[in-house]
């Protein structure tokens, strides 16, 4: 045997046991190039629609989806196949939509840009299995605009696809027809509310809609539509593949979720990236990934999954990262991506970025939303420059609790309001150093503006 043979087999054994651990990224290039057609189907690419589309019901792929605890990777954590059971399906109704929501505007998360930029075709298998699981007639990729080499890179496997007869009519002699084109917006955080979505890719302002409906029953132009995360119909591929058991396998003792997770770790730390790895993984482990603390400073603070979700401290590091694990701490895991923050760093100064962020992409819909979001930024902004009066704090208290979920039309304040309720909980002396004459009990020094 040769020499550049026995290396080639060596490779190829690497990347099978890759691909039973590490389903979303076995795949790709070791220089980041985008992972083409040719390529992707010498990897087992469209492998799992064939056997699917061959083989299996629509019920039999949504129940094998139930079964393997596949839940949302866009951050709510809902089970897709539990949606996709909702879906609005028989006699006289109508073929529907599939659209992949892209946006990815989270503060802090960049996941999703890495499987859009270089496995394009793995997200197109993916949506070919929840159309026919839907009885969607097309799909869309509600991309974000800023993502242009993401565009690209789709853009051509669309083509590819098309071109190879994996998208359009009567897909690999099925006859399931579906196709997808893809649709740039114009990057608003808003856009990840699903309905919100929906309206913004009629073609109107992007606000969100009253449920019920929900969008399985009347959804993109009144059609049956289903929304789902680009993580999360990547993930449908190997769950075809391979089976509901060995997807939860892959979480063994660490989480009651199923499969894996991209999880990744910003913020000033020594090496911030994006890995692979269980449902479940700790927080400190992540950590150790990233090369630890930047300078050798503290860790004072966390964010588990973005802007959205609430701060937790140093000793949480150890609880499993998944979905209910980290929704007992009182903080949501998101997206999956932490953030963390220094002993060096202002918290109030963090909140006030934050709060001007949601203030900012706030549809305006709803008063809660539109008029108390601003007037919290205003608050931060005063007690920030250790201008703050008696009573600030528990006006954000309220707003806070205004704010929270139930009191809004959708979810967007109630995000906005996670990380100043739990920075109050936890860093509330550094809020009561910005009031200007605070109570004798209070710390005098005021916090330093900019110091995130």
């Amino acid at each position: 045997m040769s020499v550049s043979r026995y290396h080639c087999q060596l490779r190829q054994s690497a990347a099978e046991r890759r691909a039973e651990t590490h389903p979303l990224t076995w795949r790709l290039r070791e220089d980041g190039a985008v992972v083409g057609l040719d390529e992707y189907l010498d990897k087992d690419g469209y492998a799992a629609a064939r056997e699917v589309l061959d083989h299996q019901s629509s019920d039999d792929v949504i129940a094998t989806m139930k079964e393997a605890n596949v839940r949302g990777r866009g951050g709510a954590g809902f089970s897709a196949g539990m949606k996709w059971s909702l879906t609005m399906k028989g006699e006289g109704i109508p073929r529907g939509y599939l659209v992949c929501n892209a946006d990815e505007m989270e503060p802090g998360t960049f996941k999703d840009r890495l499987l859009l930029e270089q496995l394009p075709h793995l997200l197109i298998e993916g949506m070919i299995i929840g159309g026919y699981a839907n009885h969607s007639r097309f799909g869309y990729i509600f991309l974000r605009g800023e993502y242009v080499e993401a565009a690209r890179a789709l853009t051509r496997a669309i083509e590819e696809a098309r071109a190879a007869g994996w998208l359009g009519n009567d897909i690999a002699g099925s006859g399931y027809d579906f196709d997808i084109a893809l649709h740039t917006g114009a990057g608003r955080y808003i856009c990840g509310e699903e309905t919100a979505l929906i309206s913004s890719l009629e073609g109107n302002r992007a606000n969100p809609r009253a449920k019920p409906p929900f969008p399985g029953q009347s959804g993109a132009w009144g059609k049956p539509t289903v929304v789902n995360n680009v993580e999360t119909f990547c993930n449908a591929p190997a769950v075809m593949r391979h089976g509901a058991a060995w997807y939860q396998a892959l979480s063994g003792e660490l989480s009651n979720d199923g499969g894996t997770k991209l999880y990744g770790v910003s913020g000033k730390v020594a090496k911030p990236g994006l890995w692979e790895l269980p449902i479940g993984t700790r927080g400190s482990e992540l950590l150790e990934r990233a090369g630890g603390m930047r300078d050798g400073r503290a860790l004072k603070t966390w964010l588990p999954g973005g802007g959205s979700t609430g701060f937790l401290l140093p000793e949480h590091l150890d609880e499993a990262l998944d979905f209910d694990t980290i929704g007992k701490l009182g903080s949501r895991m998101g997206t999956g991506l932490l953030t963390v923050i220094n002993e060096d760093q202002s918290v109030l100064s963090l909140v006030r970025n934050l709060e001007q962020f949601f203030a900012r992409e706030s549809c305006g819909w709803c008063t809660p939303c539109r008029d108390g979001l601003p007037w919290t930024v205003k608050i931060l902004q005063s007690l920030e420059r250790g201008e703050g009066e008696r009573g600030d704090l528990e006006m954000l208290d309220k707003l806070g609790s205004d704010l929270g979920p139930g009191k809004t039309f959708c979810a967007h304040a109630p995000g906005a309001a996670m990380p100043l309720q739990s920075a109050l909980k936890y860093f509330r002396d550094e809020f009561e150093r910005g009031v200007a004459h605070p109570p004798s009990n209070a710390h005098a020094d005021p916090i330093p503006v900019g110091a995130v």
